[in-house]
């Protein structure tokens, strides 16, 4: 199968791309590097895999290079950590919007004009930023109030562009909802703004790269965002990259949408106090609270029974087992400026 990504060389799509890969899928990736500039991944010189230098809103562009694909992953976007969803409110909803349109548009003709088989829309966690159902299922993003924050309700209406283009177009679809990745690659942004939290210059606002690098910093006391219950289910991005990657290949996933995420539930102090002792051993953790941000979801944790039912997807990796990859991968970023 061939396969267009854009926004390829994202932290998501990173994952995604070496495992379409591994899995003999061709893969052409669509990057203008205005996240983190022009970065190298492994892959790279993949025989099967090729990277052209544009703009996901780029409609022209993007049929070009549809026009002999048999899928689409439509993973652009402008995102970034909590600090953004203030900062960059605006930008979150009118640049992803017009992503999304050139995105379906393109989809669209190469569904009636090509052979495109079905586009694969990478959603978010937060459509459910309102919700207070838990687990909560597939369908409640429909039930519940609509997200506070610009970004949740424009990842919410790229799921209303899918059933739009299906019920006028009948172009088929997927929904992915990705729960809080977690993994290597995750670096410095060049639009991030630097937040002081404590005496540490953050450029994230994710929670676990932020946490590991305060640590490997020795922070002390722990400067953390709220109290530290906000309660998250923390999802490797290999697991993650499999489970979107099911979802492409499977029949069963035409027109139906997903939750992705590990079903382990972990809270931030938990999480903290993971990561200082796989750094700091038993020194004794001491902890203060920063003021949370207005979007800080208090409690995610979805019901992951569907995937698992018609995907035969499970996240397997533990979280411990991925900060054993992510804390040296910090270190090193960290040594060399990255972060």
């Amino acid at each position: 199968m061939k396969i267009l990504v854009t926004g390829s060389a994202g932290f998501v799509a990173g994952y995604l791309v070496e495992d379409l890969l591994n899995a003999g899928h061709e893969v052409v990736g669509v990057e203008n590097y205005s996240k983190y500039g022009p970065i190298q991944h492994t892959y790279d010189s993949h025989p099967r895999y090729r990277c052209v230098t544009g703009d996901a809103k780029d409609t022209a562009l993007l049929k070009e290079l549809l026009a002999d694909c048999d899928h689409f992953v439509a993973a652009a976007a402008i995102i970034g950590g909590i600090s953004l969803f203030h900062e960059l409110a605006y930008d979150l909803i009118s640049e992803n919007e017009r992503i999304t349109a050139s995105s379906f548009d393109a989809a669209i003709w190469a569904h009636r004009e090509r052979k495109l088989q079905k586009i694969t829309v990478i959603s978010s966690s937060m459509v459910y930023e309102s919700t207070t159902v838990y687990p909560t299922p597939e369908g409640e993003q429909r039930l519940c109030p609509p997200p506070q924050s610009t970004y949740g309700f424009q990842k919410l209406a790229t799921e209303y562009f899918a059933q739009g283009a299906w019920e006028q177009y009948h172009l088929p679809y997927t929904i992915i909802r990705p729960f809080n990745c977690i993994g290597i690659g995750e670096k410095r942004a060049k639009t991030d703004t630097e937040i002081m939290s404590g005496n540490i210059k953050l450029a994230m606002s994710h929670v676990v790269p932020d946490l590991v690098q305060k640590i490997l910093k020795r922070q002390d006391p722990l400067h953390i965002l709220g109290d530290g219950s906000q309660v998250r289910c923390y999802t490797y991005g290999g697991d993650l990259a499999r489970g979107i990657r099911m979802a492409v290949e499977s029949p069963a996933a035409k027109n139906e949408d997903f939750n992705l995420s590990t079903a382990t539930s972990t809270t931030v102090l938990e999480l903290a106090e993971l990561i200082w002792k796989k750094v700091r051993g038993d020194e004794p953790l001491r902890t203060v609270s920063d003021k949370p941000f207005t979007y800080d979801v208090q409690r995610r944790v979805p019901s992951v029974e569907k995937a698992r039912r018609i995907l035969g997807f499970e996240a397997t990796t533990p979280l411990s087992t991925a900060l054993d990859e992510i804390i040296p991968w910090i270190g090193t970023q960290i040594e060399l400026g990255g972060i």
